[in-house]
């Protein structure tokens, strides 16, 4: 099983995700973006909340390098979530004032690698953002974000057998 799981903000589309997982007797759980750490609150809570629903037994591994925690799990993977991923992969290599195409080339490489590694995953649920439906961003950094976002979700969902899409907590199974 390889499932994408998208939608919009508070969409349900975590909770969704970890329900997919509810049986599985291991779960490495990926959280590829910045770890609590103080200096933002709501961030924190957000983090807070995540990790209070995760079931004791799941292990989780905070990293940018999905791809490579995604071949070193064992048992179920769940990636939570790609839109933290892009952020932390375009701040680590300071690419939001780049030239797009500098920035789409070295997202790209990440990208390989995760879809590589999850092509040989067996039971994988990915969870991501759809910027798509919203409105136009009007700064550069925005329109950058979710040009690159999109053609993630899509080289993620052409190795996935599945996509799920969460809209107010409604599953549709694209």
């Amino acid at each position: 099983m390889k499932i994408l799981v998208t939608g919009g903000v508070r969409s349900g589309k975590s909770r969704h995700a970890e329900q997919l997982l509810d049986n599985a007797a291991h779960v490495t759980y990926v959280a590829p973006g910045r770890p609590a750490d103080g200096s933002d609150p709501d961030w924190d809570a957000r983090v807070a909340h995540h990790r209070s629903r995760r079931p004791a037994h799941w292990h989780t591994v905070e990293t940018t390098d999905v791809a490579a925690a995604v071949r070193d799990a064992r048992g179920a993977v769940l990636v939570d979530c790609l839109g933290t991923w892009l952020t932390a992969v375009l701040d680590e290599r300071a690419l939001w004032e780049a030239d797009a195409g500098i920035a789409s080339g070295e997202v790209e490489k990440g990208t390989a690698a995760l879809c590589d590694a999850l092509s040989g995953a067996r039971d994988v649920v990915v969870v991501t953002n759809e910027v798509g439906l919203g409105v136009v961003p009007s700064h550069r950094s925005g329109v950058l974000f979710r040009d690159l976002l999109g053609t993630v979700n899509q080289r993620v969902a052409a190795v996935c057998e599945d996509v799920h899409l969460v809209i107010a907590g409604r599953v549709l199974i694209l």
